[in-house]
């Protein structure tokens, strides 16, 4: 029989050999890459951002798939992903990052599409040991069971230190050619990359926001001040400087061209700020300032619009106010700023 297998493709370093090594061994392979909303990579790429070379942000598993010659399907989890976030069955890792629940929730994803197009089996490029939450051996077992794929998960890079799998047991697969790596440590799989001449997303540990510390603080601090959390923030959290002023107010402040664009397209549902001639940044405002607090958003949008005094406009709801705005110092906008750096502030 010609065996045939779908994997989960990141783009990163392990993903890439998992399916590598078992192209190898003649499998047929079908790519799966989850789009949760929350890879940076891609996201960057969303912002039409550059490199520090000045190429272009790439989608990863794009890129990925192209490289090793497999379809791949991209699948769109995002809707799901936010129930996933703000209620993780599992709870959170070491900041916001629900890696139990989202792995249940791709397998079984991937198990519908493998059942339903008449594949054998799934691939991982998932590595014993090398994530504290997900990849402990209770948890990589404990997650294909709840996800119904149980003896059906090969992870090639680590595939002798764990249990014989199906595919193992009935000869699909040669067990004698998978490897045995263990631990956070990827200079086995940079020394695989060179010998298949792979490319790979760097930082090779992979590139989720949610794992972000700087996000989590985000997410944390809004909780505290604001007593909920909706989408529109799990998608805010990734974007801009963010700052909490005295009223409990916050600006969600354009770093770049491409933010300025991202943040526009929030205009329908908040209130906003920006540089009159449009010669500067775009802020979101979340909440409201009241009138007395106008003049300090005009002010901190004067010194992110090129640190010039200039005219600026806020839109209340439809309503537009404009106003001089003179730079703000910047000792009073790191009293603003939510970051670890500071503290978790509360409205008043």
């Amino acid at each position: 029989m010609k065996v045939r297998a779908v994997a989960l493709l990141s783009g990163g370093l392990d993903s890439s050999l998992a399916i590598r090594l078992l192209q190898d061994q003649g499998v047929e392979i079908k790519a799966l890459y989850f789009y949760t909303g929350f890879c940076i990579t891609e996201h960057k790429r969303r912002l039409v951002l550059r490199r520090e070379d000045g190429s272009h942000y790439v989608n990863p598993a794009l890129r990925a798939a192209a490289q090793l010659e497999v379809p791949l399907q991209i699948v769109d989890i995002s809707h799901e992903y936010f129930d996933v976030i703000l209620n993780p069955k599992y709870g959170y890792g070491k900041n916001i990052n629900p890696c139990v629940d989202c792995r249940i929730l791709m397998f079984k994803k991937a198990k519908e599409i493998m059942e339903k197009e008449g594949y054998n089996f799934l691939i991982t490029g998932e590595v014993l040991g090398q994530r504290p939450m997900s990849q402990t051996f209770e948890r990589l077992m404990f997650i294909e069971k709840e996800a119904g794929l149980q003896g059906y998960v090969v992870r090639p890079l680590s595939a002798k230190l764990l249990p014989p799998t199906i595919p193992e047991k009935l000869g699909w697969i040669n067990r004698d050619k998978l490897l045995g790596i263990y631990g956070r440590s990827r200079k086995k799989q940079i020394a695989l990359a060179k010998k298949y001449n792979l490319e790979y997303e760097q930082p090779a540990g992979g590139c989720c926001y949610l794992t972000d510390e700087n996000y989590a603080y985000r997410f944390k601090e809004t909780l505290q001040v604001e007593g909920l959390i909706t989408k529109d923030d799990l998608v805010l959290f990734a974007v801009g400087r963010h700052l909490r002023l005295p009223s409990g107010t916050k600006l969600i402040v354009a770093r770049n061209e491409g933010e300025v664009n991202f943040l526009k397209g929030f205009k329908n549902r908040y209130k906003y700020a920006y540089r009159k001639d449009q010669k500067g940044t775009f802020a979101l405002i979340k909440g409201n300032p009241g009138e007395e607090k106008l003049k300090l958003i005009a002010n901190i949008i004067a010194r992110y619009s090129k640190n010039q005094a200039c005219e600026v406009v806020i839109n209340l709801d439809g309503r537009e106010v404009c106003i001089w705005g003179e730079p703000i110092k910047d000792e009073i906008i790191e009293e603003f700023k939510i970051s670890q750096k500071g503290r978790v502030k509360h409205g008043n």
